[in-house]
C-alpha cells in the first residue's frame, strides 16, 4: 500500500516517528510528485505527444471537422488543435508554485486524512485546495500564450469558415476556458499518476526522509 510506512506510523503498528516527521514526510513526497507532474506536462509534447491528456478539438469544431476538411481546411484544424495544446505547455509550469504552497500550508490532521483515504487522496486534495487558484493564474497565460501560437487566429478562421457549413456555427465558444480546463484536467491526471508511483515503487522515493518515513513498509 502507497503509504504504508506512514500509515504504520500514524496507526502505532510500526516504529513511532513524530508528527512532524509524518507530515514532512507526506509533504516531501507530493511535492516531489508536483514537481514530477508539472515538468512533465511542460516540456514539449507534454499535452500534445500523450494520448492520456492530450486537448482534443473543441466539440463544436469537432462536430464540423470532416466537412470543414472537406472545404480543404484540414491544416487549420490541425494548427489549432496543435497550438491549444503548444498554450497548455506553456502555461503549466504556473502550477508549480501554486501546488509547493498548498503543500506547504498542510496539517497533520490533513496528512492523516490523506492516509486513511483512497490512492488518489492526496491529488483529490490538491485539487480542492488549488483548483480555484490554478484556474485564475491559468486561464491570462492560456489566453496570451494562445494568441501568442496562434490559436485565437486560427479558431476565428475556423469560425468564419464553419459559418459556411450547415449546422456548423462555432461562434460563442469560450475557447479559452476550455484550454484551461482541459490543461488543469491534464495535469491532476498526471499527478494522480505521480501518486501512484510514489505509493507503488520504493525507487520512486528519492529523498533520506522518504525513505525513512516509507521504509518501514519493508518494501
Amino acid at each position: 500500500d502507497l503509504l504504508k510506512g506512514l500509515q504504520k506510523s500514524v496507526v502505532g503498528s510500526g516504529p513511532a516517528l513524530p508528527d512532524a516527521t509524518i507530515a514532512d514526510g507526506l509533504k516531501e513526497a507530493l511535492a516531489v510528485g508536483a514537481v514530477n507532474a508539472v515538468g512533465a506536462v511542460s516540456r514539449q509534447d507534454g499535452y500534445f505527444g500523450n494520448p492520456q491528456i492530450r486537448i482534443p478539438l473543441p466539440g463544436p469544431v469537432e462536430k464540423v471537422a470532416p466537412a470543414l476538411r472537406a472545404f480543404g481546411l484540414g491544416e487549420r484544424i490541425d494548427a489549432l488543435d496543435l497550438s491549444m495544446n503548444r498554450a497548455a505547455e506553456k502555461a503549466a509550469p504556473m502550477a508549480r508554485d501554486i501546488f509547493i504552497g498548498a503543500i506547504q500550508q498542510m496539517s497533520f490532521e490533513d496528512a492523516r486524512a490523506i492516509l486513511g483515504g483512497p490512492d488518489n487522496a492526496a491529488t483529490l486534495y490538491l485539487e480542492k485546495k488549488t483548483g480555484a487558484a490554478l484556474s485564475a493564474a491559468f486561464q491570462p497565460i492560456v489566453r496570451d500564450s494562445m494568441a501568442a501560437v496562434g490559436v485565437t487566429r486560427a479558431y476565428q478562421d475556423l469560425q468564419a469558415k464553419a459559418s459556411a457549413v450547415p449546422f456548423g456555427a462555432v461562434a460563442g465558444f469560450d475557447l479559452d476556458r476550455y484550454v484551461t480546463e482541459q490543461s488543469m484536467e491534464g495535469l491532476f491526471f498526471m499527478l494522480g499518476q505521480e501518486e501512484r508511483r510514489i505509493r507503488q515503487d520504493p525507487s520512486a522515493r528519492a529523498t533520506d526522509l522518504l525513505r525513512q518515513v516509507f521504509g518501514s513498509s519493508g518494501k
